[in-house]
Parts: structure tokens; sequence; C-alpha cells
């Protein structure tokens, strides 16, 4: 149910009010730029999370695979909060029920290497079925091979 209210804010408190009548206060968070929540105000969909940290979510993330576990931290880490990132993290790991470990770790992998830092990109990734496309293997640092029937550079003027 959404309510119109109205916001008294000093340096110390936060005080909401509803027609008239103060409905919640708070004292203000003495260091700038943070947020500081009760969960009995929080929204249902928020409070779930709210029995989430970072170091549970990088734990379910490495259970499944290195690449997951790397893409669950460049997402915790692009954001100015890492809460902010656990609602597309905690659906890339709810993914491994429909497509299994194997193919999420592969379309975190995919991921990866495209950059993605979303959920909507690893569903689409495994939706339609690029986590099963060729994915070229990375050419090694060798020298070039040195026989005597190679000639080389050199021998094109």
């Amino acid at each position: 149910m959404r309510e119109t209210v109205e916001a008294r804010i000093t340096d110390q408190t936060v005080e909401l009010f509803h027609q008239g009548a103060r409905v919640a206060s708070h004292l203000r968070n003495p260091r700038q730029h943070r947020h500081t929540t009760i969960p009995e105000h929080m929204p249902s969909a928020h409070r779930r999370h709210a029995e989430w940290t970072p170091t549970r979510l990088l734990r379910e993330a490495a259970a499944i695979g290195p690449s997951t576990l790397a893409l669950v931290e460049r997402i915790l880490a692009t954001k100015p909060h890492p809460e902010q990132g656990f609602r597309a993290c905690l659906g890339i790991l709810r993914l491994v029920r429909s497509y299994g470990p194997e193919r999420l770790e592969a379309a975190c992998q995919r991921g990866m290497d495209i950059g993605a830092r979303t959920y909507g990109s690893v569903q689409s990734i495994l939706r339609n079925g690029l986590d099963r496309a060729f994915r070229p293997e990375p050419v090694p640092d060798e020298p070039p091979i040195a026989h005597g029937n190679i000639r080389g550079s050199g021998y094109y003027h």
C-alpha cells in the first residue's frame, strides 16, 4: 500500500509523518554516505536477502566453480555497496537448479569472457545455449617451432 509521507530531517534524526502523525523516528548514521535500515521497515523481498552475506554468496559460488566465484566477486566489487549486487548474485546461483552446475559454470566463464555483470546476461547465455558454444583455447606463449624446413619471415623480402 503506497501512502504519501512527510519527512523531517535534522543533523541527528529522521522523522516520518503520515497525515500529521509521526510513524517513524530514526537516528541518522554519523558516517556520510552510509545507510542504516531497521529490518522491520524493509520490504519483505529485501528481508529475505538480509540473511545473506558476501561471504556466504562467495562460498556458494565457489561450490559451483571458479568462474562462478569470479563472476560473483566481480558483481559485488562493482557495486558501491555489496548488498546492491545480492539480487543478481542470488539469481545467478539459483540458475543451478534449472541448468546444473556444469552449465552454470560454463555460462559464468562465458560471461567473464564478455564482461557480463548481470543475472540477465548469464540467463541469456544459458537460455540460448551459448555456454555450449565453441570457445577458442588461449594461444600459448611458446616460441615458434625451429626446424630446418621452416623458412620464417626473413626469407620473404
